[in-house]
């Protein structure tokens, strides 16, 4: 089951969310889950679950050249072109690398075969594993470069999750297309979001997108008691289960500003993660987790 966890807005705890699950998960099951880091413009699961990375990967797409000798001018690449990369001007045919996406219609399209496509790299894929043993795989967008989908993609194909194993995907913020593209395909949506006017705005829009996917979705009200009952009454007229309640704790947001887990600073939260995991499954229509006896370490 992929279950990721996804948030309207930056800064709601969504990854203090995904990697105390990772952790707590870890603790209970064989293969522990896969981690993917999708916030491939500011990733920072790894100061949390400090993976070491083994390997690593180039990514790039493939950017439209034009040979100006054979280039009749035609348009017929500007033509086909829906991100408006390519265009022809006077007598000369303009590419924006900005805008291109590296779909290669143009290239394969034109008549006079007066396009080629020239690598350009614009992130880097990292894998590896961390203390806990959990596998862990993250992508980190080139700074200045504008396309965050291709690494997100590549990082999805890249870091395969074992038969029967379950993945964790921590997405970017918002609802602009990287985080759709971190969600696609997804089994459960988590949406870790704050009792305020802001938190209610966003994660309206958030559960807009996880309907226009297809994708179950359940709800983590983190600093729970800081703002009003927003959050709660569009929950309860839109039938969006609150799976989980993070209280607006100092002692919390001391340990998080220091890179320490829920677990770390309360390890209660262990107990409480393994709940809403069960939850998820539950809503998420697969079998419920068959729970070990073993404990968990406080010191994970």
């Amino acid at each position: 089951m992929i279950i990721a966890i996804a948030s309207g807005k930056g800064g709601t705890g969504k990854t203090t969310v995904a990697t105390s699950l990772a952790i707590s998960l870890a603790a209970e099951l064989t293969p522990p889950p896969l981690f993917l880091d999708c916030d491939v413009e500011a990733p920072n699961a790894h100061l949390f679950l400090k993976p070491l990375f083994e390997h690593s990967r180039e990514v790039g797409i493939l950017l439209p050249q034009v040979d100006e000798a054979r280039c009749t001018l035609c348009g017929r690449c500007a033509e086909i072109c829906q991100y408006h990369a390519i265009a022809v001007l006077g007598q000369k045919t303009l590419v924006f690398p900005q805008l291109c996406h590296g779909c290669g219609s143009c290239a394969a399209l034109c008549p006079e075969k007066a396009i080629t496509e020239i690598p350009n790299h614009i992130g880097i894929l990292e894998r590896g594993q961390t203390p806990d043993g959990i596998p862990f795989a993250r992508g980190v967008l080139n700074v200045g470069e504008p396309m965050a989908v291709p690494v997100i993609s590549q990082l999805k194909t890249w870091a395969i999750p074992q038969p029967g194993q379950h993945v964790i995907a921590d997405c970017p913020p918002g609802t602009s297309c990287p985080a759709v593209a971190s969600i696609q395909g997804s089994d459960f949506l988590l949406l870790v979001t704050e009792p305020t006017p802001f938190g209610l705005h966003d994660l309206r829009l958030a559960v807009q997108v996880a309907r226009e996917l297809g994708v179950p979705a359940g709800v983590v009200i983190n600093r729970d008691g800081s703002g009003n009952a927003g959050v709660d009454e569009f929950c309860r007229a839109e039938g969006l289960p609150v799976l989980m309640r993070i209280p607006f704790d100092r002692a919390i947001a001391e340990g998080i500003a220091r890179g320490k887990t829920l677990i770390d600073i309360q390890p209660e939260y262990a107990r409480q993660l393994l709940d809403l995991f069960e939850q998820i499954k539950q809503l998420a229509g697969a079998q419920p987790l068959r729970v070990s006896s073993r404990t968990i370490d406080a010191s994970l």
